[in-house]
């Protein structure tokens, strides 16, 4: 189990990737959070098996009008509490 911090950067906004990674990281048992934020990018907090959180970018990435020109990414402490994956605003 991980816990990791992404910054994505590109075509992010406004093409439904909030909604496309909350539909995939359930999908996938995946806990966490995704968010817009104001420059244009979207930040995300996702937890689960390495794998599956694998599977959810790629996902990202195969999305129509989505654009991931780059990520920034960082390890955080897994949080055994959270039981859930949600968009915030």
């Amino acid at each position: 189990m991980v816990r990791k911090y992404y910054i994505f950067k590109g075509r992010v906004q406004g093409v439904g990737f909030r909604f496309t990674m909350y539909r995939e990281a359930t999908r996938l048992n995946l806990t966490g959070w995704v968010k817009n934020l104001y420059d244009g990018d979207v930040e995300a907090c996702i937890q689960g098996d390495e794998q599956s959180i694998n599977r959810l970018l790629k996902a990202m990435q195969s999305g129509h009008f989505i654009r991931i020109e780059s990520m920034d990414v960082e390890e955080l402490e897994v949080l055994p509490s959270e039981s859930s994956f949600e968009m915030k605003n």
